[in-house]
């Protein structure tokens, strides 16, 4: 038998998509492949890199209205060499655009690629000398269209929210007991201190629940890197009460006062991010979306709110809120 001559063969194969037409004729906004499992390495604040698995969308345009189809493979395989070559970076996320388009020309002016993962943080406890890990779900969007860059960032960040009104009624509850317990005229220190200490005499407490705070971050991309782990910090900061990881009795102690001097609606959530972010010159807009996952209701308190940029994020329908 003769050997086989994977050249000449390769040579032979049949190229539908290149050599074919379509039955139906017409342009196509987008073309590609969705959740494509990959590896993505980013640089850390203390120079490490870190490497998530993530789900990765790779799209171009068809503007050819009579080709078949685009080259997928060339998609599957620029993104394969440059996540696997170096961490994500602006520069990196351009220039693997151009690549979708070089591999392209004559059939697209528009590329897309977007990463979907989960970025995992040590996180210091609030009081003891513990720490544990946080995964922050992360959303990376870049864009390419006849020249121009754009880059977004997607964030998840959870936090405690407790209830100003719920935390007033409580306080009411609490006088109340206090007045029917202790007579008028003269108290006893210790007697009081040790009413407070007491389940009979702390008869109410305020309603707490986990909350989510989105952001969609439209990035000046003129910067060299992504600093993922700063934006967290700034909007937790703002927030001041974020999900912890260990925890000692010590450390829900701690977290129990930031959530008593931190009470919030959720129109306080929306507005503390948005004046963090509203700041920061490596955003040019940002769309905020809180949700208080309720314990007294079945249903989420909900608040957004955006950089107010002509033509950007405030412009969205409802339905294209951050989820």
């Amino acid at each position: 038998m003769a050997p086989f001559d994977q050249t000449s063969t390769a040579r032979a194969l049949p190229d539908i998509a290149a050599d074919g037409r379509p039955a139906l004729a017409g342009a196509l906004d987008w073309v590609g492949m969705g959740r494509i499992e990959m590896p993505v390495s980013l640089q850390a604040d203390d120079g490490r890199v870190v490497t998530s698995p993530a789900k990765v969308d790779a799209f171009v345009n068809l503007r050819r209205e009579d080709a078949r189809g685009i080259h997928m493979s060339r998609l599957y395989l620029h993104v394969d060499r440059m996540l696997s070559a170096e961490p994500v970076t602006p520069a990196g996320l351009r220039r693997l655009l151009k690549d979708f388009l070089e591999s392209h020309a004559g059939l697209s002016d528009r590329a897309l690629l977007r990463l979907q993962f989960d970025h995992l943080v040590r996180r210091k406890a609030l009081a003891s000398d513990n720490s544990g890990w946080k995964a922050y779900p992360v959303t990376l969007t870049a864009v390419m269209e006849r020249g121009h860059f754009a880059l977004e960032l997607g964030l998840q960040v959870q936090y405690s929210s407790t209830c100003p009104c719920s935390a007033a009624l409580a306080r009411q509850l609490i006088q109340q007991q206090f007045s029917a317990d202790f007579a008028a005229g003269l108290l006893d220190r210790e007697a009081v201190l040790a009413w407070l200490g007491s389940e009979q005499g702390i008869v109410a407490t305020p309603h707490a629940q986990r909350s989510i705070a989105e952001v969609k971050l439209r990035l000046v991309p003129a910067f060299a890197d992504i600093p993922i782990v700063g934006f967290i910090d700034r909007i937790e900061a703002a927030l001041k009460t974020p999900v912890q990881t260990a925890v000692k009795r010590v450390d829900e102690q701690a977290f129990a006062l930031l959530n008593g001097q931190n009470l919030m609606f959720c129109e306080d959530a929306a507005r503390r991010v948005q004046q963090a972010l509203d700041v920061d010159e490596r955003i040019a807009d940002f769309l905020v979306r809180v949700a208080h996952q309720e314990s007294l209701h079945p249903h989420d308190a909900v608040a957004v709110a955006s950089k107010g940029v002509a033509g950007g994020y405030s412009t969205l329908p409802d339905g294209l809120v951050p989820r």
